[in-house]
């Protein structure tokens, strides 16, 4: 399979260097107007060098790693011209372009894949041996400033990425938004917290700051009988649940006491379930890959990403 990596950035030389590891898989093009640093990426990996999407041939599928205000439009061409596409989050600068870009990827039946790339952290894979039924979600994203991400809020540069995994866990509607924040270095929000109510009673508070010397990003989630403590950077996962005393595995499980109950006598365990390191970028180009030629599921959809924006334009709002 052919493949073509828009921008040359941070997250592109990524893209570029883990597509051209991929099996099965040809880096063919990079593009980028700046012809030093396409040219520098392109002749790493093999690949050709283009100013421009106009100037690119056809390939199968296109990685968008451009600054997000060309995403809309870049995504538009890409998929008019039949290509497979995976943008990086967000999918776009706003809602509107966001529901062009999904109307396109339905009428012309390609995959869009969105780089909502916690989603394959492995703290958050290592989830899908939990029952999580959230009631309550903290989540801390905090960042050194780094200018390159300045064309967009720390919404949509950082709590974006927060954003999606809530409505994910949830499986819920928003019903109600509060957010507040402050321009610090930039034109838009540099730090801002927000508090989300969802249909099915869970209330999500996140904090997303870009001037803090010290980086965190952890998220715990709080449920009946249980409490979930993720370390998206380390990575980790914690959990503190209540189980019948037979259910205990001395492999990852820590007795810290029992609570009677009207069921009965409960053990309460510190839990730290195995997370196996992986690349998560590389692995969302898999997932990518599979939808392509296997037809599975789209790992992270145009129509969540594009709810994942909504709520954050909401949220860019009120803090503007």
């Amino acid at each position: 399979m052919n493949i073509a990596v828009i921008g040359t950035g941070h997250l592109g030389t990524i893209h570029a260097r883990l597509w051209a590891q991929q099996e099965g898989v040809t880096l063919a093009s990079i593009v980028d107007p700046d012809e030093t640093k396409g040219r520098a990426v392109a002749a790493e990996h093999g690949a050709a060098w283009y100013p421009s999407l106009e100037a690119m041939p056809d390939v199968d599928a296109v990685t968008i790693a451009a600054p997000t205000s060309l995403h809309h439009r870049l995504a538009l061409d890409v998929l008019e011209r039949g290509m497979h596409c995976f943008i990086e989050k967000p999918i776009t600068a706003t809602h509107t372009e966001a529901l062009d870009v999904l109307a396109a990827a339905e009428r012309v039946g390609r995959v869009v894949q969105v780089g909502h790339v916690e989603r394959f952290n492995p703290a958050v894979r290592a989830l899908a041996h939990v029952d999580v039924q959230p009631l309550f979600i903290e989540a801390h994203r905090l960042a050194p400033f780094k200018p390159r991400a300045i064309d967009v809020s720390v919404v949509h540069d950082l709590m974006i990425h927060d954003i999606d995994l809530i409505l994910w866990l949830t499986g819920s509607e928003v019903t109600k938004v509060d957010a507040t924040g402050v321009a610090v270095l930039t034109d838009t929000p540099d730090i801002c917290n927000a508090r989300i109510t969802f249909a099915n009673g869970c209330v999500a508070n996140l904090t997303a700051s870009r001037i803090t010397a010290k980086p965190m990003r952890k998220m715990r989630v709080f449920q009946r009988d249980s409490y979930i403590s993720l370390d998206l950077a380390a990575p980790g996962l914690e959990l503190y649940r209540l189980i019948d005393g037979t259910a205990l595995d001395p492999s990852h499980q820590i007795p810290l006491g029992t609570l009677s109950t009207q069921h009965g006598d409960r053990m309460i365990v510190f839990d730290t379930p195995p997370v196996p390191p992986v690349n998560a970028i590389a692995e969302e180009q898999r997932a990518f890959l599979d939808s392509i030629t296997h037809g599975a599921d789209i790992a992270v959809t145009a129509r969540e990403a594009t709810e994942a924006v909504r709520i954050a334009e909401l949220i860019d709002r009120m803090t503007s």
